[in-house]
């Protein structure tokens, strides 16, 4: 694919390791992977409210990265890598 979008998604991932993986596999060379989730350790209200309902219910599933494990996760697999941090929000893009 020339591009992977993924905007709120892999922090409903069971396995994100995989998806990380499955996302770089399928990318061309040169393809972008663009997505957004939720990252730990930027706000503790956010924290806890993750922890405490959003994962209890199902609808995120840990582990969930901090910003230097995603960025390392990233720098690993993509030959570009912009992150941006908003709060508990990690914005990326990378190139394959």
């Amino acid at each position: 694919f020339d591009i992977v979008l993924s905007m709120n998604g892999f922090h409903a991932f069971p396995d994100k390791q995989k998806a990380f993986r499955e996302t770089c596999r399928v990318l061309k060379s040169g393809g972008d992977f663009i997505a957004c989730f939720y990252i730990r350790g930027k706000s503790k209200r956010t924290d806890w409210l993750v922890k405490n309902i959003l994962a209890k219910k199902g609808w995120f599933t840990p582990p969930f990265q901090t910003e230097e494990e995603l960025k390392n996760t990233l720098q690993k697999m993509y030959k570009e890598v912009e992150l941006h941090v908003d709060g508990s929000m990690a914005y990326f893009h990378c190139v394959k």
